[in-house]
C-alpha cells in the first residue's frame, strides 16, 4: 500500500470512532477551549510515552486506541480555531462531519506535500521517535497559546495540529505493518 491509501484507512477507523462519540456525545466537545483539548492530547500522548518506556500497562487499552483519540481531539481542535466561540454548542452530526472531512482533507495535503519533500523519512522512524515529537508538537502549542497565538517565525496552532494527526497516522500504520509482518 501506498501512504495515501494507508493514511485514508487509519482515518476510516478515526472517523468511524469520530462518528459513533458524536452519536453518544453529541458535540459537547465544543464547551472546551483551545487549551483544555491540547491538554487532552497531552494526556493521551503522555500516556503513550508511559506505556513506550515501562513495558507494562495496567489499564488493557492499547496505545493504538491513544493515537486514535489525538487524532480525532487535533480535528476537534482545528474545528474550534474556525468556528466562533458564540455558535451552539449541539452541532448536526453531518456539519461536524463534513468539517471534519474537510480538516482531515487540509492535512493529507500537507502530508502528501511533506511527504514528498522529506521522502517518506517517517517509515524509517520508531513509533517512539515519534510519540517524542508529537509530545514536542503539544509543548510548542501550549506555548504559542501562553503566548496567545502570537509567533514570531514559526507556524501556528494549526498546523501543529495537523503534524500531529500527522504523526500519529504514521504510527497507526507502523503499528499495523508490525502485527502484519
Amino acid at each position: 500500500m501506498n501512504t495515501v491509501s494507508q493514511f485514508h484507512s487509519v482515518i476510516s477507523q478515526c472517523r468511524e470512532i469520530f462518528k459513533k462519540k458524536t452519536k453518544d456525545y453529541g458535540t459537547a466537545w465544543r464547551i472546551l477551549r483551545l487549551p483544555s483539548i491540547t491538554d487532552q492530547i497531552f494526556i493521551k500522548a503522555k500516556r503513550i510515552r508511559s506505556i513506550q518506556e515501562n513495558e507494562v500497562q495496567l489499564v488493557d487499552e492499547g496505545i493504538d486506541g491513544e493515537f486514535i483519540a489525538i487524532v480525532n481531539y487535533c480535528v476537534m481542535a482545528l474545528i474550534q480555531l474556525d468556528l466562533d466561540d458564540n455558535e451552539e454548542i449541539e452541532m448536526p452530526a453531518d456539519k461536524v462531519l463534513s468539517l471534519y472531512d474537510k480538516y482531515i482533507n487540509d492535512t493529507l495535503d500537507l502530508l502528501s506535500k511533506k511527504n514528498h519533500d522529506y521522502g517518506e523519512a517517517w517509515r524509517d522512524m520508531r513509533v517512539s521517535s515519534m510519540t517524542d515529537i508529537i509530545l514536542m508538537k503539544i509543548f510548542r502549542t501550549k506555548q504559542i497559546e501562553e503566548n496567545k497565538g502570537k509567533t514570531l517565525i514559526s507556524e501556528g496552532v494549526d498546523a501543529n495540529y495537523q503534524d500531529m494527526i500527522n504523526y500519529s497516522v504514521f504510527c497507526l500504520i507502523k503499528l499495523e505493518e508490525q502485527i502484519n509482518s
